[in-house]
Parts: structure tokens; sequence; C-alpha cells
């Protein structure tokens, strides 16, 4: 009885993990470029029931105990393992914004991130909404500076036009006067000059990638360290959408549903426990009198 109880209390931990972790899903659901979370869990050990004699002592037969019948195996209930990170890729959104970029990884081996140079140091992320400051730097939402292969980018408002491998061109021609966007097609797209590359970064393991706020990802002796892709812009490998932005991965009715199951689950581990707690004060008051 008491092992029935312990086991209903840890599947009440395990449910109300599970339960942080949902909530946190949703609560991110509309956060751009946001990965969803999976908890995993593992079982104890089971372990053997074996029949006893009349006098509640086993059989134990010197040398052998092949005279105690197996009855079946005992649950000794669950425990958190750990919380990984889906990176599946989000929907895509069109902004039609400059400074909006998205990272197209659908037919890559694994998600590449963009470097931000925050004051904890160079963290990699998904979200592409940047701004731009005062000094003419693409920045997050926070201020901290996206990086290029050449350090922070720094660009004219409306003279800048990203590719898909992650160059950022401008017009020499129009310098800083161009009040208007430009684009490749433009007739106004004239003496290209290469201002430099948007640092494109990964990891070997993205799943062990430690989450921190403002949606950045810390790499950990797990992830293994932050690297360069191979050919990145090619065929295979990540690219950039410049005016889009990533959707978060949340499958909202697939969440709601999960949130359902994890309450009823905890309720009914919840019951258990008060029924056997209720049978177990029964049988303490019968042996006591």
């Amino acid at each position: 009885m008491l092992r029935g109880m312990y086991t209903a209390a840890t599947g009440m931990v395990m449910n109300q993990y599970r339960m942080d972790v949902v909530a946190n899903n949703l609560a991110n659901a509309d956060k751009t470029a946001f990965k969803s979370d999976e908890a995993i869990f593992k079982s104890f050990p089971e372990m053997l029931i074996q029949r006893t004699r009349e006098d509640g002592l086993g059989w134990v037969p010197p040398g052998s105990f092949d005279l105690a019948p197996i009855t079946g195996k005992l649950g000794t209930g669950v425990e958190f393992n750990e919380s990984y990170i889906r990176f599946e890729q989000g929907a895509v959104k069109k902004t039609g914004n400059p400074f909006d970029l998205m990272l197209d990884d659908r037919a890559g081996e694994r998600p590449g991130f963009f470097v931000v140079n925050t004051d904890r140091g160079e963290r990699l992320t998904r979200s592409g909404s940047f701004i731009l400051d005062r000094d003419g730097y693409l920045v997050t939402p926070d201020g901290f500076r996206l990086q290029g292969e050449n350090g922070p980018i720094q660009i004219v408002k409306h003279n800048v036009l990203i590719k898909e491998n992650g160059e950022i061109w401008y017009n020499e021609r129009l310098g800083n006067e161009a009040e208007t966007g430009v684009n490749e097609t433009s007739n106004q797209w004239e003496n290209p000059v290469l201002l430099d590359r948007i640092r494109i970064r990964t990891v070997e393991f993205p799943r062990e990638l430690k989450k921190e706020g403002n949606s950045f990802y810390a790499d950990t002796p797990e992830s293994g360290p932050i690297r360069e892709f191979r050919d990145f812009g090619t065929a295979g490998e990540p690219q950039i959408l410049q005016g889009y932005l990533e959707a978060s991965n949340i499958n909202i009715v697939r969440e709601m549903v999960n949130m359902i199951e994890v309450q009823r689950n905890y309720e009914a581990n919840q019951k258990s426990v008060t029924t056997q707690d209720s049978l177990l004060g029964k049988l303490i008051n019968e042996v006591a009198r």
C-alpha cells in the first residue's frame, strides 16, 4: 500500500513537470521563432513480486530462491529525465520589413542561428526581428548587436540588400541619400558593394543547447562548440529570407490536449493517494484496537 502511494505521488510530480513545460510553450506561442520544449521521463526499475508463506516470511531455501514463485512485476514510479528543445521549422510570416530576417533550414541537417553579442558574451538566436539603432547597427529589440563575419553590422537605413547566402550589399551611388528601400531588381540598384556577411553558426547537437532569456541560446559541453557551416547558402544548408519572420513551432491544439491530459492524470494520481491514505488510516485503527 505504501509503495502504491509512493508510485502515485511520483506520478503527481511527473505531471507537475509536464504542466510547467506545456504552460511555458503556450505562453510563448506568439513569440518570434520560439522553439517548443518536450519533457522526457524515465521509470524507476521494476521489482519482481514473490509470494510469501502464511506467516509472512518469504520462501528462502538454502542456496536458492526457486521455491518462491514470481507473481508479477511492481512499478516503482517515474522521474523527470530531461527537457529538450524541438527545432522543427516554424511557419513563414511575410512582413516586408528589410530588417526582418528569417533562417530557412527545412532542408538542412541541423538548424542555423544568428550570432548576437550580448552582455554575457556571444549568444545564438533564431529570432530575426532586428531594428536599426541610432548608430546604424542592426540590433535586437533589447539593443544587442547582430554579428557579421567582420564584427557588428552597420548599414544605411534605406540602402541595404541581404541575399540568401547572408551577404549584405549596398548601393554605392546612393550612399546615405537613399530615401526608400531598394531591392535586387530595382533600377536604382547600381554599383553594388559587398559590405559584410551575416555570421550564421550551428552546433553538433542543437537539442543540448541551453535556453536563455530574450530568445537566446548558449552552447554547452553536451551541445558541442559553436561552429561554421561548410557551405552556407547552398542547397541543403540554411538560407536567409529578408522581409520575413519565423513563427513559433508551437501547435496550440496539441498543447491544449496535452494540458487536459496532464490535468486528468494528476487528478487520478491525487485520488489514488487520497484513497490509499484513507485505507491505511482504517488499517492502523483496526490494528490499534
